[in-house]
């Protein structure tokens, strides 16, 4: 979607989510979506695992613009791809807790093994700017670990931050083990809607990104510089 002007909200204050209890992550999402649709936004991708298992399902509907979760994406695409219908999720403890991805998986097959597996201090380590080396290993394969048990086939990186820790991920799992990120599912379920609604922007203008945080814009700036590989030239801090 080249042309579409994309707000990125980060809320850095309030992170991690996936401590948070459900309430306090469903007030969030309450705050947050109002939030973006009064800055003009015609859909919003719910782009957090935590939001995504324990807000989305109820505030599906309470808003006048589309939500797009990770969840339903990310199920889909591990269907698709899973070869003996064993597969792992690893995502903080909130979604874990919710069975958000086991549920939907076996409404859609139910003869398909899913095991999880909650990983709570990634979050803070790719923060914090560690994306390698031997704490990020050490870490990585003792939340992997009983999962590999479990003979899976195929792994659901079940929180936005964890692809930046794919090649740790991948090298602990092997190369039978097929990595999904849901995150790209859901860029293409918003793009079919967008279609879907003809509100998708045509055009060759250049598109605006404006990043928002309720964090430290600095920080905020240097840490999604070196994530993205790509300068972030401007950050905002705002306040909800």
């Amino acid at each position: 979607m080249p042309h579409e002007d994309v707000i990125y909200f980060a809320d850095t204050a309030r992170v991690p989510y996936g401590s948070r209890s459900p309430e306090e992550i469903l007030a969030f999402n309450r705050e947050i979506i109002p939030f973006l649709i009064k800055r003009g936004a015609k859909l919003i991708i719910m782009a957090c695992g935590t939001s995504s298992s324990i807000a989305y399902p109820i505030v599906k509907d309470e808003f006048p613009v589309y939500l797009v979760s990770l969840i339903e994406p990310g199920a889909r695409a591990a269907l698709s791809v899973t070869k003996r219908g064993r597969i792992g999720v690893i995502a903080t403890a909130g979604t874990v807790n919710s069975g958000a991805y086991e549920k939907t998986i076996r409404s859609i097959n139910s003869d398909v093994i899913v095991a999880a597996q909650a990983c709570p201090l990634f979050v803070p380590l790719i923060e914090g700017g560690h994306l390698e080396g031997e704490e990020v290993q050490r870490v990585a394969k003792e939340y992997l670990t009983p999962l590999l048990a479990q003979k899976i086939d195929t792994l659901i990186l079940g929180c936005t931050h964890y692809p930046h820790l794919a090649k740790v991920i991948q090298a602990i799992v092997g190369p039978d083990v097929i990595l999904v990120d849901p995150a790209s599912e859901a860029v293409a379920e918003a793009k079919s809607l967008l279609k879907r609604f003809k509100t998708i922007k045509q055009g060759t203008g250049q598109p605006a990104y404006t990043y928002l945080t309720t964090g430290q814009a600095r920080s905020f700036q240097e840490l999604g510089t070196k994530l993205l590989g790509k300068t972030i030239a401007r950050v905002l801090n705002v306040s909800l």
